[in-house]
C-alpha cells in the first residue's frame, strides 16, 4: 500500500524511512544508506531539491519518476560521483565524499560500459587489476562471479559475440567482482526485450539475496519497481524551493521469492500497481 496518501516532507520521509528500517532501532541505530536534505544544483538549476530518505543494509529500493526529476542524479550523488550542493549522503554514518570500492554503478548502455578489445573474463578482471588484486588470485574470483551470472561458458568470448542481455550479465558480473556493499543500477534492463528482461530480473533478485548486496534501482518500469523491490520511491518532475523531490515512499510487502506469474496476479502487486501508475500519470501537480 501507499504509505502516505499526500506529498511528504523530506523530514517526514526520513522519519517514515527510520521507523520502516531493519536496522532502525529505539536508539535510531547508524542507517546504512542515509540521504539528510540532499540538494543538487547544476548549471544553475536545482536538478534535486532537498531529499531525505534511509536504506538499510540488505534492502532493495527501486526508484521511479519522470524524465528528469533526478533519480541519476540520486544516484551518483550515493555513489560519490556528484557532489551534494547542500545537504550531505552518509553511508555507515560516513559522509560520502568520493567514489568507493565498496560501491559498483551498473549502467544502462551496457554496450559502452565494456572494452570491445576485451573478452568477457578481460572486462571482469578490470575491476580486480583496479583493486590491485594479485593477477594469481584473480582467476578463481572471475570464475566465481561469471558462474553466478550464467556466463562460464563464455569467459573467452568478446563482447560483439554477446547478445545485449549477455552483455548486461558481464558488466555486472564486474561489478560483483568487486566484492561491493552497495549496488547502484541506472535503468540497467531498459534497452532489453521483455523476456530478457524478466529473466534478469529473477537473477538480480537472487544474486541480491545470496550477496547481501544492498540496491538502489532505478527504472521507468513501474511494474519492474514493484516485482523487484522492498520499496519504491517515487520522484516528482519540477521540484524547487518548498517542493521537495521525493513525493512518496511505497512498501512492497509480497513475499519473496517472486515469480512473473503469480507475483504479477497478487492483489496488492495489482494494487500498488493502479495507485503508483495513477500517481505518476497526475504528474503530482
Amino acid at each position: 500500500m501507499i504509505s502516505t496518501p499526500a506529498p511528504i516532507t523530506a523530514r517526514a520521509a526520513l522519519s517514515a524511512s527510520a521507523a520502516r528500517s531493519p536496522s532502525s532501532s529505539a536508539t535510531h541505530a547508524t542507517p546504512f544508506l542515509r540521504f539528510d536534505g540532499v540538494t543538487i544544483r547544476l548549471g544553475g538549476r536545482e536538478i534535486l531539491s532537498p531529499t531525505s530518505f534511509e536504506v538499510a543494509r540488505g534492502e532493495f529500493v527501486c526508484i521511479v519518476g519522470p524524465s528528469g526529476c533526478g533519480k541519476t542524479t540520486l544516484l551518483r550523488a550515493a555513489s560519490g560521483l556528484v557532489a551534494a550542493s547542500a545537504g550531505e549522503v552518509r553511508r555507515k554514518g560516513v559522509k560520502m565524499t568520493e567514489p568507493s570500492r565498496e560501491v559498483a554503478f551498473v549502467f544502462q548502455d551496457y554496450g559502452r560500459a565494456l572494452l570491445p578489445w576485451r573478452t568477457v573474463e578481460g572486462n571482469v578482471s578490470l575491476a580486480l587489476e583496479a583493486a590491485g588484486v594479485p593477477a594469481a588470485e584473480r582467476a578463481p574470483r572471475i570464475a566465481d562471479v561469471l558462474g553466478k551470472v550464467g556466463l562460464a561458458k563464455h569467459a573467452h568470448k568478446f563482447p560483439v559475440q554477446l547478445s545485449g542481455g549477455m552483455q548486461q550479465r558481464a558488466q555486472i558480473a564486474r561489478c560483483l567482482a568487486q566484492k561491493p556493499e552497495l549496488m547502484m543500477m541506472d535503468e540497467p534492463f531498459g534497452a532489453l526485450d521483455a523476456l530478457t528482461r524478466q529473466s534478469l530480473q529473477d537473477e538480480l533478485a537472487r544474486l541480491v539475496c545470496d550477496d547481501g548486496l544492498t540496491v538502489l534501482f532505478v527504472t521507468h518500469d513501474l511494474e519492474e519497481a514493484i516485482y523487484l523491490g522492498d520499496r519504491v520511491i517515487a520522484l516528482q518532475a519540477n521540484p524547487g524551493p518548498g517542493r521537495p523531490s521525493l513525493a512518496r515512499m511505497i512498501d512492497v510487502k509480497i513475499p519473496r521469492p517472486r515469480d512473473q506469474l503469480t507475483t504479477k496476479e497478487h492483489p496488492e502487486y495489482l494494487q500498488l500497481r493502479r495507485e503508483l501508475f495513477a500517481f505518476i500519470e497526475q504528474g503530482h501537480d
